[in-house]
C-alpha cells in the first residue's frame, strides 16, 4: 500500500559529472575526439573490408563485424553522454533509457561471442591450414557472425524485460553518464535478486564461456607455432593472430580492471572513488573501439595495403 502512493517514475535524471562543473567542459571534448576517431577509424576498416577483394575472407569479415558493432555500441551512448555535458538538467524517459540500456548490452554481449568465434577462425588458420576453406566456408563463417549478433540481442532483451518490469516508484536519480543497468537495478524498489542471478548466469555464459574458448584455442594456436622449425615461418604464424589477441586482451585486461579493483573503506574518499569508476566506465566503453581499427591496421599488412590503395584511389579520381 505504500509503494502504490508513490508517484510512478516516467523519466530519469543522470548525474554524470554534474558535481564536478568544471571538467565537463575537457571531458566533452576529449570524449567527442575519441567518438570521431572510433567512426573514422572502424568506418575506414569497413569499407575497406567490403571494397577490397583480398580482404574478403573469414577473418576480415569478422573484423568488419567487429568494427560495425564498436561503431554501434559507442553511439548508443556517447550522444547522451556529450549532450549531458552540455545540458544543465540531464533526463531521460523511461523507455529512451530502456532502449538505451538494450543496445549496450546486447552490443557488450555480442563482442564477446564475436571475440570467440574469431579466436575459431585463427585456431582453424593455424593448426588445421589445409582445412581452412573447408571448415571456414562461406555457409560457415556468415552464420557464426549472424549467430553472435542473436545470442546477443536475446541476452540483452531477456535482462532488460526483467529491468523494465520492475517497480520504479521512489528516487529516479541515476549516478552514472548513461543508463547503466546496475546503476538502474539499485533505483528499483523491489526486490532484485531475480535480476542479479539472471546477470550471473550471462556473464559466466558471455564472459566466462569466451574467455575459456579463447584460452584454450591460443594454447593450441602456440603449441603449434612452437613446433614451427624456422624462425621467419614462427613469426609469419604469430602475425597472424597477434592483433586479435592484442584486442582480446585490452577487452578483457579492461573488464577485469574496472570489476576486480577493490572497492574503498573509507568514507571520505567514497566521492572520489565513485567519480574514478564512473569515469573508468565511460573509458573502458571507448578505449576498445578506439583502439581496433589501430591495432589492426599497424599489425597487419593486408589492411594497410587495403587502406593506401582506397587513398590511392581517391586521390587518382580527383
Amino acid at each position: 500500500m505504500e509503494a502504490s502512493n508513490q508517484s510512478t517514475v516516467t523519466e530519469f535524471v543522470l548525474l554524470g559529472l554534474s558535481a564536478h562543473p568544471k571538467l565537463e567542459k575537457t571531458f566533452f571534448v576529449l570524449i567527442l575526439s575519441m567518438y570521431l576517431v572510433i567512426l573514422i577509424g572502424n568506418g575506414v576498416l569497413i569499407l575497406v573490408t567490403i571494397l577490397d577483394s583480398h580482404l574478403h575472407t573469414p577473418m576480415y569479415f569478422f573484423l568488419g563485424n567487429l568494427s560495425f558493432l564498436d561503431i554501434c555500441y559507442t553511439t548508443s551512448s556517447v550522444p547522451l553522454v556529450l549532450d549531458g555535458f552540455l545540458t544543465p538538467r540531464k533526463t531521460i524517459s523511461f523507455s529512451a533509457c530502456a532502449v538505451q540500456m538494450f543496445l549496450s548490452f546486447a552490443m557488450g554481449a555480442t563482442e564477446c561471442v564475436l571475440l570467440g568465434m574469431m579466436a575459431f577462425d585463427r585456431y582453424v588458420a593455424i593448426c588445421n591450414p589445409l582445412r581452412y576453406p573447408v571448415v571456414m566456408s562461406k555457409i560457415a563463417y556468415v552464420p557464426m557472425a549472424i549467430s553472435s549478433w542473436v545470442a546477443g540481442g536475446a541476452n540483452s532483451l531477456v535482462q532488460i524485460s526483467l529491468a523494465v518490469q520492475l517497480p520504479f516508484c521512489g528516487d529516479n536519480v541515476i549516478n552514472h553518464f548513461t543508463c547503466e543497468i546496475l546503476a538502474v537495478l539499485k533505483l528499483a524498489c523491489a526486490d532484485i535478486s531475480i535480476n542479479v542471478i539472471s546477470m550471473g548466469v550471462a556473464n559466466v555464459i558471455f564472459l566466462g564461456v569466451p574467455v575459456l574458448f579463447i584460452f584454450i584455442s591460443y594454447i593450441f594456436i602456440l603449441t603449434t607455432i612452437l613446433r614451427i622449425p624456422s624462425a621467419e615461418g614462427r613469426k609469419k604464424a604469430f602475425s597472424t593472430c597477434s592483433a586479435h589477441l592484442t584486442v582480446v586482451i585490452i577487452f578483457y585486461g579492461t573488464i577485469l580492471f574496472m570489476y576486480g579493483k577493490p572497492k574503498s573503506k573509507d568514507p571520505q574518499g567514497a566521492d572520489k572513488q565513485d567519480l574514478s569508476d564512473k569515469l573508468i566506465s565511460l573509458f573502458y566503453g571507448l578505449l576498445t573501439p578506439m583502439l581496433n581499427p589501430i591495432i589492426y591496421s599497424l599489425r597487419n599488412k593486408d589492411v594497410k595495403a587495403a587502406v593506401r590503395n582506397l587513398v590511392a584511389q581517391k586521390c587518382f579520381t580527383k
